[in-house]
């Protein structure tokens, strides 16, 4: 699946380029591009020149010898969009699954604005589009299967790769056919399957990218490798935001291995033979920093700006009702006041980019989220036009959003542009703890009324936060709004007749990003916490409550209920365990997760947890099990052990011992339930995050009487 450049031949042998004259492989075949959209809400707020609009994407190859290859321009992080993505396809176009591969194709300006995978959005993207292009490309198929025999297309059928004629049994392979379809005119508005007709949607097919990764040919960023490679390692100011004002390599020189030292915008670069001794020899550099406006910043002052501007009005985000009426007639007010700290990504897979920078052309290697960013860096930096820049997309160890920004790429094009020669640049962990663009930290202040009876009759709340849209594209939010800072506390699916929420836009000097499930992550925990509030406040069971405030939200009401019956809420459970239930609607994806927790020695422990799902049309059902898993996982390592925290401008945290991540023998079992469902598809890589820490936190609740206010949890809020 390896990638080439936009203007050579991919291994199915034909051009890109000559593929938007031709419409046909210069190795033969039958090719067929298509567009996927962008549907990215980084295509409004990247920092990177936009592409020029155009107009295919994607491609379908069927090559003489029946091998179909798949082009997509979606990134694999291990979400298994390469699978799933692949399943509509092939199910429209009703090829032979043994016979289907994918690639990785380039980049440049035929792909519109935007290219790239956030927010959970590549089945909710492609699910026509793909289903479209396979049907399209089938029936092109069976037309010149039927001009082959002279006989009317309705007497031919495709199946598993080749074209039936239903009359005489004969059939024609898809590679026997291609070279004539391929000179056919598209057809406009071809029929799509009936779900009972599906052959691989709502399968658990294996998935295609795993053979590779075990026997080790999937090529990942950090496996780049080309001749005359030379290895990186950038010295970065402590600070955030700090520059070098100058400096002092005699010991680094000195340092076997190391061929160069270069100055870049990040800070000060030791190339060498190898990437240990690039980051060896940067530790022995002797640099005096500016270190800049943020040398004063520290944790606490961040928490009491944020604590201070929810006690005034903030950005209205959404009203209903008379808010001030309901609390001043309430029966019973409750207040609360909850914050979430600044996280890391820490993906496993180092940060790293490999360039190789020329006069006239750039090429760049990376695992990456987002191509176009890539793209629009190197343009930057290079000065070359978008069409002399190569992105070759590669497999990622991990994203979670870090992999959505350019940082790690500037460091390789500006360090080849300099030395002329290509170079991998390669983060540390500590390079990546202490210089990622963080998830925001965030406070939120909440007051709410009950009737006589109990029930919420009215909920305020004032937020502060960051905006990753500020922080990503140096443009202010439109209106003082940020959706990635509000999501979670301005559209809760619960009916309360007297709502509403301000935003308090609370700039820190700290870079902010995308982080798995973004504003959900921090929003949710609040949110559901102080509704477990609510319900023990007013002698309600959790799940009781929720389920009377759902009566216009169906599915998500389903969901709550279907994860209670589970985990058997309500029922005794082993001595001094206790449950705790939360809810979400976020990616499209309506979810609920029970957590069953014990307490031992000032610790948390999860054993169980039961998580339902409404994700809508479901491609493949084991990649949603698996990344349900995998989002409790990432979602619990931050409740129980994530917190990015800074003093005098440093961040204090330097890696894994410092945040530390879930360990084997601390993953409780996770139960998934999925709903079947016809309706369209919802993502899946994010909606498993933001309901784990409310769930284990109200579990925490029931077991102590005390509640968790604040993330990670720590001994002294248990005692």
């Amino acid at each position: 699946m390896s990638p080439v450049p936009a203007n050579q031949t991919t291994k199915s042998g034909f051009s890109r380029r000559g593929f938007l004259q031709v419409g046909a492989s210069v190795t033969g075949g039958f090719l067929l591009g298509f567009s996927l959209p962008a549907g990215s809400r980084l295509s409004a707020q990247t920092a990177a020149p936009a592409i020029p609009d155009a107009r295919l994407n994607a491609w379908i190859h069927i090559a003489p010898d029946d091998q179909i290859t798949f082009m997509i321009h979606k990134s694999e992080m291990g979400q298994g969009t390469v699978t799933s993505l692949s399943q509509l396809l092939a199910d429209e176009l009703e090829c032979d699954w043994g016979k289907f591969r994918t690639e990785f194709p380039p980049v440049d300006r035929a792909f519109g604005p935007m290219q790239g995978v956030v927010g959970s959005q590549s089945i909710r993207t492609s699910w026509i589009p793909l289903r479209r292009a396979g049907a399209t490309a089938r029936e092109m198929l069976i037309q010149a299967a039927a001009q082959t025999w002279g006989v009317d297309k309705s007497q031919c059928r495709a199946q598993s790769g080749v074209v039936i004629n239903t009359a005489t049994k004969a059939s024609l392979s898809y590679g026997k056919l291609a070279g004539a379809a391929a000179k056919l005119p598209v057809p406009a508005n071809v029929a799509l399957k009936d779900p009972s007709q599906y052959r691989y949607i709502g399968k658990s097919l294996k998935r295609l990218d795993t053979a590779g990764k075990v026997n080790g040919s999937t090529q990942f960023g950090i496996d780049a490798r080309l001749p005359g490679l030379v290895y990186a390692a950038v010295a970065r100011c402590p600070v955030v935001g700090g520059k070098v004002v100058s400096f002092d390599d005699k010991r680094a020189r000195a340092f076997p291995g190391v061929k160069q030292i270069v100055p870049i915008s990040s800070g000060v670069a030791v190339v060498a033979n190898n990437t240990w001794s690039a980051i060896q020899a940067s530790r022995l550099l002797d640099i005096k920093w500016d270190e800049g406006p943020n040398a004063a910043v520290n944790t606490p002052a961040i928490t009491k700006m944020f604590a201070d501007k929810t006690l005034t009005p903030g950005t209205l985000c959404k009203k209903v009702g008379d808010v001030d009426a309901g609390l001043k007639s309430a029966a019973q007010k409750v207040e609360a006041v909850y914050q979430a700290p600044f996280l890391a990504h820490a993906p496993m897979e180092p940060l790293n980019c490999t360039a190789d920078v020329r006069p006239n052309e750039c090429h760049i290697w990376a695992s990456t989220q987002m191509q176009t960013v890539v793209l629009g860096t190197a343009v930057q930096l290079t000065g070359l036009k978008p069409e002399q820049i190569h992105v070759h997309s590669m497999y990622m160890g991990g994203g979670f959003g870090r992999r959505a920004t350019g940082d790690f790429i500037s460091d390789a094009v500006e360090i080849s542009k300099a030395i002329g020669v290509p170079v991998k640049a390669t983060w540390s962990r500590e390079d990546d703890i202490q210089h990622d663009r963080y998830r925001p930290a965030a406070l939120a202040r909440f007051s709410a009324g009950l009737d006589t009876d109990g029930w919420p009759v009215a909920w305020m709340n004032r937020f502060a936060c960051p905006s990753i849209q500020k922080s990503s594209s140096g443009q202010d939010p439109r209106n003082g709004l940020d959706s990635t800072s509000t999501e979670g506390l301005d559209d809760l699916e619960y009916d309360i007749p007297n709502f509403q929420a301000e935003y308090h836009w609370t700039e820190t000097g700290i870079p902010v990003h995308y982080w798995r499930a973004v504003g959900f992550t921090q929003n949710t925990f609040f949110a559901e916490s102080f509704l477990d509030e609510l319900a023990a406040a007013g002698k309600k069971d959790p799940v009781e409550l929720r389920r009377r405030l759902l009566a216009k939200s169906p599915r998500l009401l389903h969901v709550l209920e279907l994860a209670a019956e589970k985990s058997g809420w309500g029922q005794p459970l082993p001595t001094g365990h206790s449950h705790g239930v939360a809810a979400v609607f976020n990616v499209g994806t309506y979810s609920a997760q029970v957590a069953e927790i014990s307490i031992s020695s000032g610790k948390v422990r999860v054993h169980r947890v039961v998580a339902a799902v409404d994700c809508g049309h479901v491609v493949n059902p084991a990649i949603v099990q698996q990344q349900i898993r995998s989002a409790i996982v990432y979602g619990l390592t931050a409740a129980l052990k994530g917190e990015i925290t800074l003093d005098k401008g440093r961040v204090q945290q330097t890696n894994f011992h410092q945040y530390d991540m879930l360990r084997i023998d601390e993953m409780p079992v996770v139960d998934v339930y999925i709903v079947p469902s016809t309706e369209s598809p919802g993502g899946i890589g994010e909606a498993g995050v933001p309901a784990i820490a409310p769930a284990v936190c109200n579990a925490v609740f029931a077991a102590t009487g005390k509640r968790i206010r604040q993330l990670p949890i720590r001994p002294d809020q248990l005692a």
